[in-house]
């Protein structure tokens, strides 16, 4: 059977169903009557299920594969997008623009080099932070790229820039942008501005970094990044073992990108308890506190600190 809908008809979705073949729940329809695989976004709705699709910097579309629950795997509704063009199918996109009626965007198949990749969102009703697919949907005929637009797209290299400390940016709430700060989170931008000031009047240059390694969505942000004495600080807001912890795998991560590698602290509330404070000299990590105007630490700061 010929494809016979055209790039801006809009239908009802049972219409294409009963033409065409395909899973009528769902976004994702591989028909077993037509050499098609239907697939449907509407990014009003889907942003509740975790599914953040829109048009990318590289012209291609960028579609969430299929799963609300748990991390997504290649499999079933997602699998047949793989293998699409080895079985001879054809990549249909519609969106929907009213309740039970879509637009037909157009043909595309699979972007060539990196087809797709894995970032991060919440599972349905804002769950827990789960992996999800994204497929990279090149145009083979199709409508402008028109409608949402994704804040970011994945670089094929890695791209580090400054952001102002005072951006209370953080990776989070990239995932979760409806969430509300928890209470630690507050008490860490507080110590943030506080640590700032005190490096800023010993005339230090103090920024953040935003770091977008290849193939990821989701940038990465520092916490404080002195560039005077070469220091890389995460802050915290709490000085539970989890929170200790997590901060320190942070700074891992963030200085396998850095050049020339940064030395580490962590900015904390309060003194940690003897065993999380060995924990951080056993990776050649500074613990630094509020101490009444100034700040205490594990080792000597103004050492650390030193230009």
């Amino acid at each position: 059977m010929d494809w016979e809908i055209e790039v801006g008809q809009q239908l009802k979705r049972v219409d294409i169903h009963a033409t065409y073949g395909g899973r009528r729940q769902g976004g994702i329809g591989p028909s077993r009557v037509t050499p098609n695989i239907l697939l449907f976004t509407d990014p009003s709705k889907g942003h509740k299920h975790g599914y953040f699709d829109g048009w990318g910097e590289d012209g291609c579309y960028h579609y969430a594969g299929e799963g609300q629950v748990g991390d997504q795997r290649m499999t079933q509704g997602n699998l047949a997008i793989l293998n699409h063009k080895e079985e001879g199918r054809a990549l249909r996109l519609f969106r929907g623009v009213a309740p039970g009626v879509c637009e037909y965007i157009g043909e595309f198949t699979l972007a060539d080099g990196a087809p797709w990749y894995l970032t991060d969102a919440p599972e349905t009703g804002d769950g827990p932070i789960r992996s999800v697919i994204m497929f990279r949907l090149h145009p083979v005929e199709a409508a402008p790229a028109v409608g949402v637009q994704l804040p970011n797209t994945p670089p094929t290299e890695l791209v580090i820039s400054d952001v102002d400390v005072e951006q209370q940016h953080t990776e989070r709430t990239l995932v979760e942008p409806s969430r509300e700060p928890y209470e630690a989170e507050r008490r860490e931008a507080s110590l943030v501005r506080s640590f700032v000031e005190y490096l800023r009047l010993q005339g230090h240059d103090v920024t953040r970094q935003r770091i977008v390694p290849p193939g990821e969505l989701k940038p990465l942000y520092t916490d404080i990044f002195d560039r005077t004495a070469g220091v890389l600080v995460e802050a915290k807001g709490s000085v539970t073992r989890e929170a200790v912890r997590m901060a320190l795998g942070q700074l891992m991560d963030y200085r396998r990108h850095i050049t020339p590698r940064p030395r580490l602290a962590l900015l904390v509330p309060v003194r940690p308890r003897e065993d999380l404070i060995d924990l951080c000299r056993d990776m050649d990590i500074v613990a630094i506190w509020p101490m009444g105007e100034a700040f205490s630490s594990s080792s000597d700061l103004s050492q650390l600190f030193s230009r």
